[in-house]
């Protein structure tokens, strides 16, 4: 099943949820090893990652300041283009 991400509806969401700039969550699945790419998107954040029982998988969890709704759906987007990226 392939759906289309809804940016429009998103957008709204995130913007009837509060006041920007504001800290945003950021979660995502990643295969062991592409963990970097991810953390390559947020340069000035920490990023805690756990690795999943079967050792194939990383969570990682990032919490950044920002500015506006479509600066996370930015993110989103270049997260996308990482090959096996889930995010959640």
């Amino acid at each position: 099943m392939n759906s289309k991400f809804d940016s429009a509806s998103f957008k709204e969401k995130l913007e009837s949820s509060g006041e920007f700039p504001m800290l945003y969550m950021f979660k995502f699945i990643v295969p062991m090893g592409k963990e970097f790419e991810v953390g390559a998107l947020f340069p000035k954040n920490e990023m805690s990652l756990k690795a999943s029982s079967g050792g194939k998988y990383v969570s990682a969890t990032i919490q950044a300041m920002m500015d506006s709704a479509d600066q996370i759906i930015g993110i989103y987007e270049r997260a996308s283009a990482i090959e096996g990226v889930i995010s959640l």
